[in-house]
């Protein structure tokens, strides 16, 4: 593929990411970093480095999108019993109820992400 053609169908994948997180905030009420950040916690206990290292975002980005989703109510910190520097987060009920409403009622996918979401429908 020519490079500058790579570039064009990456704008068109970024439009289509931008156009599913409005619909997700719409929607649901958090972006789309926020969504992926409570699935890579899901049921567990975990430090923001498992969460970098679940979603691939930087430390910095990570950390940006943990305060807001805390802010929002969504993630639960506490400090670790051995080292109180090490913190740990926890959905809350909010956090559980919004992506149970993202299970039960989805989100409309734009057209372009469509062939990547039919491979995962269950």
């Amino acid at each position: 593929m020519e490079k500058i053609t790579c570039i064009c169908v990456m704008r068109e994948l970024f439009q289509a990411l931008s156009l599913l997180e409005s619909r997700l905030l719409e929607s649901h009420g958090i972006s789309l970093n926020e969504a992926v950040v409570l699935c890579s916690v899901g049921t567990e206990t975990v430090t923001a480095s498992t969460i970098v290292s679940r979603t691939g975002m930087t430390p910095s980005h990570a950390s940006k999108v943990i305060r807001m989703a805390e802010e929002k109510g969504m993630l639960e910190r506490t400090p670790g019993t051995k080292d109180k520097r090490q913190m740990y987060f926890v959905l809350t009920g909010k956090a559980k109820t919004c992506l149970a409403g993202i299970r039960e009622q989805g989100v409309e996918i734009p057209e372009m992400l469509a062939p990547l979401f039919r491979e995962h429908q269950v």
